[in-house]
Parts: C-alpha cells; sequence; structure tokens
C-alpha cells in the first residue's frame, strides 16, 4: 500500500507523535539557554531551576508562539503536505537526539529550518518540478541567525559592565549578592519564557498547514493547539534529560557569577524575545551562547577567560547541524517517497 494512501487523518496523527518527539527534544537541548547561567553561576541547585524553566517555556509556548509557528508552518515551504512534515520532524528530531545525548548544544532552529528546506528541496526533484521554498523567507532566517549571536554578545558585554559598577555601588549599602541572585532568577524566567515564544515553533510549525486543511481547523486556533502540544513535550525534554546540555554551557564555556550570569541571562532573553516579536525562528543556543562568550570576554578584559577549545566543538556541531538535519530529512522523505 503507498503511504500516500493512507488516510490523511491518520498521518497527521503520527506527524502530531513526532512533533511532541521533536518538542521533547527542544527541552533536552534548549533547556539550557535559559537555564545554564543560573546552574552555572550556583544561584539555584539544578532541579529546582529546570522546574522554573518548565513553567515558564510553557507560558511563553502557549501566549506568544504563535508568531515563530506561523513562519516555519506557513513561509519556508508553502503548502506543505503530511508526509513533508512527518519527514522534516523525524529528521530534525533524530539529530536533536544524537546530539543532546553527547550533551552538545546544537540549534534546534537550524535543524528544523535545514529539515523543512531539505524535504522541500527532494519533494521538488522527485516530482520534476520548481520546489515550493520561499527564498526570501529563508533569507530573513538566516540573517536572524547572524545578527542574533553578534547582538547577544555585545549586549551582554555591555549589561556586564553595567552590572558590575551597579554591583559595587549597591554592596555599600546593601547585600549585592543576595539583589544579583534574584535578579538572575528572575531573569532566568523571563528568558524561559522567551524561549518557549520562539523555540515551540520548532517542533509543531510544520503541521500548521497540514492540521488545517485535513480537520478544517482555523489557522489561529490551530497554533494555538499546536503550542500546547509543543509546550508539553518542552517540559518533559527538559525535566527528563535537560541536565545534559544544561552542564556543558553552564560550566565549560567560562566561569559565571551572580552579575555575570544577570548580565549574559538579560541578553539572551532580550534578544530572543524581540525576535520572537518579529516571527524570526532565531537560534535561542547560539543566543545563549554568544551571552555567555560576552561576559566572558567583559569580565577577563580579553579572550582569556574563555575554554575555546569547548567553544569550538559547540561552533562545529552549529555548522554541521543545517546539512545533517536537511539530508536525514531528505532521506526519509525519499523512503516513504517510494514506498
Amino acid at each position: 500500500m503507498a503511504i500516500d494512501s493512507i488516510n490523511p487523518e491518520i498521518l497527521v496523527g503520527i506527524g502530531l507523535i513526532l512533533a511532541f518527539y521533536m518538542a521533547f527534544n527542544l527541552g533536552g537541548n534548549d533547556a539550557a539557554n535559559p537555564t545554564n547561567m543560573v546552574v552555572g553561576s550556583g544561584a539555584l541547585s539544578l532541579k529546582k531551576t529546570v522546574i522554573i524553566f518548565t513553567i515558564f517555556a510553557f507560558l511563553g509556548a502557549y501566549l506568544q508562539g504563535y508568531h515563530v509557528i506561523k513562519t516555519l508552518g506557513k513561509g519556508v515551504v508553502k503548502d506543505i503536505d503530511p508526509i513533508m512534515a512527518i519527514s522534516a520532524s523525524l529528521g530534525a528530531g533524530l539529530w536533536v537526539t544524537i546530539a543532546t545525548r553527547k550533551g552538545l548544544p546544537v540549534s534546534t532552529t537550524h535543524s528544523t529550518v535545514g529539515a523543512i528546506v531539505g524535504v522541500g528541496l527532494i519533494h521538488g526533484y522527485l516530482l520534476g518540478v520548481s520546489p515550493r521554498i520561499d527564498w526570501s523567507v529563508v533569507g530573513k532566517v538566516v540573517l536572524s541567525w547572524i545578527t542574533s549571536p553578534l547582538g547577544a554578545m555585545i549586549l551582554a558585554s555591555i549589561l556586564y559592565v553595567f552590572f558590575l559598577w551597579t554591583s559595587r555601588f549597591l554592596s555599600k549599602h546593601y547585600d549585592a549578592v543576595k539583589i544579583f541572585r534574584v535578579l538572575l532568577i528572575a531573569t532566568m524566567a523571563f528568558s524561559a519564557y522567551a524561549y518557549g515564544a520562539n523555540d515551540v515553533g520548532n517542533a509543531t510549525g510544520v503541521y500548521v498547514t497540514v492540521v488545517s486543511s485535513v480537520f478544517g481547523v482555523p489557522d489561529q486556533k490551530t497554533m494555538h493547539l499546536l503550542a500546547v502540544l509543543g509546550g508539553f513535550g518542552i517540559m518533559a525534554g527538559a525535566l527528563l534529560w535537560g541536565y545534559r546540555v544544561i552542564m556543558t554551557i553552564g560550566f565549560k564555556i567560562t566561569r559565571l557569577d551572580y552579575v555575570s550570569g544577570t548580565a549574559a541571562e538579560l541578553a539572551n532573553a532580550s534578544i530572543v524575545y524581540v525576535f520572537s516579536l518579529m516571527g524570526m525562528p532565531i537560534s535561542t543556543t547560539h543566543a545563549s551562547v554568544s551571552s555567555v562568550i560576552g561576559v566572558g570576554i567583559a569580565k577577563e578584559k580579553g579572550f582569556k577567560g574563555i575554554d575555546w577549545k569547548m567553544v569550538g566543538i559547540i561552533i562545529a556541531g552549529w555548522i554541521f547541524t543545517l546539512p545533517i538535519a536537511a539530508g536525514l530529512a531528505a532521506g526519509i522523505y525519499t523512503l516513504l517517497y517510494l514506498i
């Protein structure tokens, strides 16, 4: 039986299971992005930090996740079908699973966009038609991948200098350490919210058109339902194995304290939130790691405070993510197409 002859509702059901699987991977890999500063500075235990993260990440996904869901679901590839959506979810999910298992913070955004582009290209090739990829949208997304980490690094450096001066001033009259510990935790909650708003689209965005067309549900309602599904998946992934990547970013790039952690956290959260409002699916991993690097450079007034070997390993993972996810998704789609 040809796979395209299977009941579309069954295919969508399979796809939504894979969307949850991808969201689970997001929680496992990207939970580190808002939380690593809190854990790395010792402000909270890993368990308490992850619990706070899951609550605010779910809120961000539910309340504002539709911005990025719309871009990924209806912007990159036009009229994506159930087989394409399933292939993209599985291809991206497999790569993020492998990376998380190794404790490597890869970009789930790169994984998702790469997988979508991969199935879009192979679909056009197999059918002998022009790919249904909107390259103008892809170009804007790629530009955001470049500007967001640079912005996060610069903003983190500036904020560190400002917070350091503020800490010294406050210490003359108050317990600055306690103040910045509270600020760091509060900023982490905001960062988790921004993360949920941006990254939930990576797991669920490809199903907007599919669910709307198969079940006749309006796009806006579909996006909110998908955000709920993705939000629960992120929570599960963060709670069960988010610790692997959290330990990598929190302890293996540079030494963090409450002041530097707050600066990095606020820079990361601000960049992610702004791009989320614009509907741009940036790499929250890039923003987070770049923020940590930025405060490390500012703190040491140079490059000696950074473990560049670890940074090199992380960047290598970033570089290979796009082609690997695209290749896996294209290969899966080809197999399903030939069945």
